[in-house]
């Protein structure tokens, strides 16, 4: 049995999904797609013994390369899908795919150089798992012959959102071929030539290779990327179970795609044909189409009715907002908390272009939730004034908040579900459901939730500054600076 390690690359921002994906918690966490996350289906398609047509895979925990903000997201997630995460390699800034790729690769042929690597950004849809893990199983002749292998989509569209694979010959029925070249994103004339050629597929971004084959694959064609990358990983350091990567080394490596930096210029490469149904999930027109349009191309979520309309995605992501379509044609409305957004559908890869006009006009729906997920839990602003502001906080059981004190502000919290043990200087006392504690300006304080349930409060914050910046922390069970 092989025995592969998944390596899922979980460090992109999905600002093409705005308003649902946003920096701060991009698409790779959200459920998009049913009751899990993209990232927790990614996990679970690579998980398991005894798996492909013979029973000839078998997974080893995922190797998860994501940044610091992300990483109690991902090994929250996992615990919750009830996987045991590999090592989490913590990239200092975003360098793109190349850089990622070679540290997993480097950092797995450093205890075992023949270890099998598959390479799976984590935020695609693939929902015939038995007919991937099929075409995972043929490219395993290929990987341990030391070739590279990229696995490419039937395209059964002349799409212009994704990058093509062009192959010597017309594509076989799964047998893996020789590569002649990447292929941009084309317009829609050449998109429709080469569809109908028959000579391409769809460049879904997955590779599998030997670690070692990876690493000289790099060595050989871009050095300038392996220096750095393997300083950053000699200067590792372990931080709560974390790897974090050298920053200083880290950020001398070229910001630049796997494809751009080797792949291209690789005379080693097979490609594996995948017939299934797969999406990267790049816009909300893909969002639209995976969802299952009705007979009249109609998408809805609950809280969302469509009168009259066709053709048309009617999103709402809040329990307290209804969006109601009357007439709309082609049209996609997604509505969360703080954020609409109402496009033609065929504008879907210009969402990216909202983002931009928001950041530039400083809106913190650019960037940001109103809920904000921390390593402890949540907290969400209800209401916000000039000198207070209302949370909703949800610290998960056995969590802490840091023991901390603030310049600007007092904190009056009132338990709602659950227990929580309060820290005010000196004092220590257990609040309960519909008591209450006050947190004087300048106390070290700390909440912490003892029990077995999530512990909900709400805080009410009173002061001249109420930002998330005015915390001084004296212990962090998070290490968090």
């Amino acid at each position: 049995m092989a025995h592969i390690t998944p390596v899922l690359l979980c460090g992109g921002s999905g600002t093409r999904l705005w308003p649902l994906s946003r920096k701060s918690y991009p698409k790779q966490f959200v459920p998009l797609m049913g009751k899990e996350t993209l990232f927790q289906a990614s996990a679970r398609r690579l998980h398991g013994q005894e798996l492909g047509p013979d029973g000839e895979l078998g997974f080893a925990p995922p190797l998860v390369l994501t940044n610091s903000d992300f990483r109690f997201i991902v090994t929250e997630q996992l615990g919750l899908a009830g996987i045991d995460p590999g090592a989490v390699l913590i990239e200092p800034e975003g360098r793109n795919t190349a850089p990622a790729i070679l540290a997993a690769a480097s950092h797995l042929a450093a205890s075992d150089p023949e270890a099998l690597m598959l390479v799976a950004p984590s935020d695609h849809v693939v929902p015939e798992t038995a007919a991937f893990h099929a075409a995972i199983a043929r490219g395993l002749g290929p990987v341990r012959e030391g070739r590279l292998v990229t696995f490419g989509i039937h395209p059964d569209r002349p799409e212009t959102g994704y990058g093509y694979l062009e192959l010597d010959a017309p594509v076989a029925d799964g047998a893996p071929q020789a590569l002649l070249r990447f292929v941009e994103k084309p317009d829609a004339n050449r998109a429709e030539a080469m569809l109908a050629s028959g000579n391409f597929l769809w460049n879904a971004g997955i590779f599998m290779a030997r670690a070692a084959d990876m690493v000289s694959a790099f060595r050989a064609h871009a050095p300038e990327i392996f220096a750095p990358v393997e300083a950053a990983l000699a200067a590792a350091r372990t931080d709560l179970g974390f790897l974090r990567l050298d920053p200083e080394a880290w950020a001398q490596a070229p910001d630049i795609s796997i494809d751009y930096a080797v792949m291209e210029k690789a005379e080693n490469l097979s490609v594996v044909p995948f017939s299934g149904e797969w999406s990267d999930l790049g816009g909300w027109d893909a969002v639209w189409r995976e969802s299952g349009p009705d007979e009249d191309g109609i998408v809805t979520s609950h809280g969302a009715t469509a009168i009259d309309c066709r053709n048309t995605l009617l999103r709402s992501e809040s329990d307290r907002l209804e969006i109601v379509g009357i007439g709309l044609d082609n049209i996609m409305a997604i509505a969360t908390g703080d954020a609409v957004l109402v496009a033609d559908m065929s504008r879907a890869q210009d969402v990216k272009k909202a983002v931009e006009a928001l950041k530039a006009k400083e809106a913190p729906q650019a960037t940001a939730f109103p809920k904000d997920h921390r390593p402890w839990g949540w907290f969400e602003s209800l209401v916000v004034g000039g000198r207070f502001q209302v949370k909703r906080i949800m610290v998960h059981p056995g969590a802490a908040l840091s023991l901390q004190s603030h310049h600007h502000r007092s904190e009056h919290w009132i338990v709602v579900e659950g227990t929580a043990r309060v820290t005010v200087d000196d004092k220590v006392t257990l609040v309960t459901e519909n008591q209450s504690v006050y947190v004087p300006l300048g106390a070290v304080h700390r909440m912490e939730n003892p029990g077995k349930v999530p512990m909900v409060l709400i805080e009410v914050q009173t002061g001249a500054y109420v930002g998330e910046d005015d915390i001084l922390r004296y212990e962090d069970v998070y290490a968090r600076n």
